[in-house]
């Protein structure tokens, strides 16, 4: 790509639109100023009322003047195709158009992205000067829709990390992004009734994983303490005082806590789908129970730690100790519970969801 470009394509309402993009993308943005178009919130230009083919020609003749390329997209602006797939998906989503003109800013953007299949390598290996968002305004799933490098019409679709798992990149449990046609209504069959799905299970298996893990901490540290008090001696065999006793006792207490956190964050969601009775293990509803009420009690003390007056280390240990011993103790129940507990699936895209959008799609595309 060049060091300065402007990339032109056709909106359905707004006409002909301009994207900056290069690392010396203020050239471009230079040219199109110049040349009277007008930049939106989202940093699209937009051609001004009134404006024409010669002006068009303009901003070809001032871009050069501005060391920058111009080029026509084969594709609609992306933002109608985003916009278009957010209304015909199930809930209520909403879609914005999102500029990376200098390339680092793509590079910030991978670290983010959950996913295990061809959009995570693109964004490593091809140059993507724009894509689009479409945020789920209630359950708040992100997906990422760019347009496929290599190809003409189609388009690819995956997943933002959600916020509970923080980044996404490298994760083994990450949903593969998908291929989707060019044609919304098609293309929202197949994020409703493929994607969707397996980005959820995703998500409730990397859930799972995170508090595994965390009992898994939790226990380790737990040999490693109980060892230090049978011994009474630290890990160099230097004897054990009683001060140090208490001062190994309080490290684990705290490091225990911190990683009970990740439990109180994920397994409210994942227990509300266990339902123990029609599973092979309907006598777990009593361990269910108990967990639950410890994980009640676990959050109860994180609302006074994190809202109410000052709480000293050991008073917050002391209180949070019997909830992460009861975790301890039955969370291998959960954890199978969890495994056989399938997610909720999102509501089945209705079949009168506009099939005949083809011919609108190949209206528009004709157009540019």
């Amino acid at each position: 790509m060049a060091e300065a470009q402007i990339i032109l394509s056709r909106s359905r309402d707004s006409g002909l639109v301009a994207i900056a993009a290069g690392e010396r993308y203020p050239w471009a943005h230079t040219a199109l100023a110049e040349t009277g178009f007008r930049r939106d919130d989202e940093s699209v230009y937009h051609l001004p009322a009134g404006g024409s083919e010669a002006t068009v020609v303009d901003l070809v003749t001032c871009a050069k003047r501005h060391r920058t390329s111009v080029h026509a997209s084969s594709r609609r602006f992306i933002g109608d195709a985003a916009r278009d797939l957010a209304g015909l998906l199930p809930g209520q989503w909403s879609a914005s158009v999102k500029i990376y003109s200098h390339p680092a800013w793509q590079e910030d953007l991978v670290p983010w992205i959950w996913d295990s299949g061809e959009l995570g390598r693109a964004l490593q290996s091809e140059r993507i000067p724009y894509a689009a968002t479409l945020t789920d305004t209630v359950h708040g799933t992100t997906l990422l829709l760019v347009e496929r490098p290599g190809h003409q019409l189609d388009y690819l679709v995956g997943a933002f990390a959600p916020e509970s798992l923080e980044t996404g990149y490298g994760d083994p449990h990450a949903p593969r992004s998908i291929v989707l046609p060019p044609f919304a209504g098609p293309a929202a069959r197949t994020v409703a009734d493929r994607y969707l799905p397996s980005y959820e299970q995703a998500v409730h298996a990397r859930r799972s994983a995170a508090i595994a893990a965390a009992l898994e901490s939790i226990r380790s540290e737990r040999d490693t303490w109980q060892a230090v008090v049978a011994s009474a001696r630290y890990s160099d065999a230097t004897p054990l005082t009683a001060a140090g006793l208490g001062a190994a006792t309080e490290e684990f207490l705290d490091h225990s806590w911190r990683s009970f956190l990740t439990v109180i964050n994920h397994a409210p969601t994942l227990m509300d789908r266990c339902r123990p009775a029609s599973s092979p293990w309907p006598d777990d509803a009593e361990a269910l129970s108990r967990l639950t009420g410890a994980v009640t009690d676990a959050e109860s003390l994180l609302d006074d730690v994190v809202h109410g007056s000052p709480l000293p280390s050991q008073e917050r240990n002391s209180r949070a100790w019997p909830a992460i011993e009861t975790w301890l103790t039955d969370g291998e129940i959960f954890l199978r519970q969890a495994r056989v507990s399938a997610p909720h699936r999102r509501p089945v895209l209705p079949v009168s969801a506009p099939v005949n959008s083809h011919a609108t799609a190949r209206s528009t595309h004709r157009g540019h």
